[in-house]
């Protein structure tokens, strides 16, 4: 409990004694002027009714602030869970765009790759029969040089004696 629980406790008992052990005081009748009339009463009767009904309202003030209070931490509990849950939605909503995205891009860069593999497929076969032709001239160029050197070495030579 806290220190002012007991504390207010403390001061009940105090009181509750006070009383028991002057009760007879407290019902001795007085005259009270009540501000229009006199009235025969006993004066301690008077003020610990008085008494009481202050310790009532407080009490009855205490009950209506603790109830108003905690209503307002259920509401704002309920919107601080409505708002953690839309929170959490917006997360997964973006987790979600987030991975169409990705799906998206990898599937272009696949295509970009399907399509660069071609084209490169393409022009490798293009330099390999480039390469070939190339290949096939310098041979046939090579053969006609040949050919040609052949027919000099013939011509400056006498006939049969460079040839083995």
């Amino acid at each position: 409990m806290r220190f002012r629980t007991l504390l207010l406790i403390a001061l009940i008992l105090l009181i509750a004694a006070f009383v028991a052990l002057n009760f007879e005081s407290i019902l001795q009748p007085t005259t009270l002027y009540l501000g229009v009339t006199n009235v025969e009463a006993p004066l301690g009767l008077a003020l610990l009714g008085m008494l009481v009904a202050v310790l009532v309202v407080f009490l009855l003030a205490l009950v209506y602030f603790q109830t108003t209070h905690l209503m307002e931490v259920r509401r704002i509990t309920r919107e601080a869970n409505e708002q953690r849950t839309l929170a959490d939605k917006a997360e997964a909503s973006r987790f979600t765009e987030l991975r169409e995205f990705l799906r998206t891009e990898m599937q272009a860069t696949a295509a970009r790759d399907t399509e660069l593999s071609g084209q490169l497929m393409q022009k490798m076969d293009s330099v390999q029969a480039a390469l070939a032709t190339t290949i096939e001239q310098t041979g046939n160029g090579i053969s006609a040089n040949l050919g040609e050197i052949e027919d000099r070495l013939d011509r400056q030579l006498p006939s049969g004696a460079g040839r083995v």
